[in-house]
């Protein structure tokens, strides 16, 4: 069985590396907001704790991801609802939020990577968590993340691998 993939692998104008993944969701965009900034919120989806001052230079503290050691990044730009990007272990996250009318909107995640090897694990790490927050989206929920040896994340890993994503670098956990 072939996993289905929804992130797409980029070179961005800068020349940087980067994959990306767009969503719509079924929520106005001031809630969808909320799925990415609030840390309760972002605890049952994204891969870590991530506790926010929302304005540039602001710290982001990551906790709790059982793969990696706590850390501090910094909050690159804010401007609520539409867009939140900060830097996280040396990548850079973009999240743009665009209301569609105003029960839609439109979810896109940029991974900026400080390394085109990551690509086909961060792809495959971020399908995990997309589903979760797809999942919660519809009021479901969905280990995502937190699955641990349950979640498909190496069946997508492969397939982003099988479709000539670039690969290569140390999978925390497995390495």
């Amino acid at each position: 069985m072939t996993a289905d993939l929804t992130g797409t692998y980029l070179t961005l104008d800068d020349g940087r590396p980067a994959v990306r993944f767009s969503r719509l969701y079924d929520h106005p965009v001031d809630r969808v907001w909320h799925f990415v900034t609030d840390p309760d919120e972002l605890a049952e989806w994204f891969p870590s704790r991530a506790e926010m001052e929302l304005r540039p230079g602001g710290a982001v503290t990551f906790s709790g991801d059982p793969n990696m050691a706590d850390s501090t990044g910094t909050m690159i730009a804010v401007d609520p609802p539409r867009h939140l990007s900060f830097d996280w272990g040396g990548d850079e996250l973009h999240f743009d939020l665009e209301a569609l009318d105003d029960k839609r909107t439109r979810f896109t995640l940029t991974n900026v990577l400080a390394a085109e090897d990551t690509a086909a694990r961060n792809g495959a790490g971020w399908e995990v968590c997309l589903a979760a927050l797809d999942a919660k989206a519809r009021g479901e929920r969905f280990e995502g993340p937190h699955a641990g040896t349950e979640a498909p994340w190496k069946g997508l890993y492969d397939a982003y691998v099988a479709a000539g994503v670039p690969s290569g670098a140390a999978i925390p956990g497995q390495d």
